[in-house]
């Protein structure tokens, strides 16, 4: 069974001071097109294929899904939804990894059985095609 990698948008989004808040969705929308090559590559400890959730709310809502990336629009909270996501998955036996910063967050997960990772795990690498 893959891994199931969740990402919350708006911790990951918001982690680099670089104009997100101007164009929350054009944001959200990048961070799911970067999301796609590590959907197949995958992540540093977590060899691919992987399957790969963002999670947005708020502006960012209205992001559409693409191959390799299920994009689920929060009603509310974007952290109450991503528990959910984890409580069904880890419910079915899934592994499920969850990225952000965010502490109480990760308690939350944590209680299901997900593992955490910070932003960087996501975010460009340097001198890769995303990075400077």
């Amino acid at each position: 069974m893959r891994t199931l990698v969740v990402v919350d948008a708006a911790n990951v989004v918001g982690s680099v001071p670089d104009g997100w808040w101007r164009d929350r969705h054009g944001a959200a929308e990048r961070l799911r097109d970067r999301l796609r090559g590590y959907a197949g590559e995958g992540l540093p400890g977590h060899p691919g294929p992987l399957s790969v959730v963002l999670v947005v709310e708020g502006a960012a809502r209205g992001v559409a899904s693409v191959p390799g990336v299920r994009v689920e629009a929060a009603p509310g909270s974007g952290d109450d939804r991503i528990v959910e996501v984890v409580a069904e998955e880890t419910g079915k036996g899934a592994a499920v990894l969850v990225v952000t910063a965010d502490r109480e967050l990760r308690q939350r997960v944590e209680a299901y059985g997900a593992r955490c990772a910070g932003p960087r795990t996501v975010r460009p690498r340097p001198g890769g095609p995303d990075g400077p």
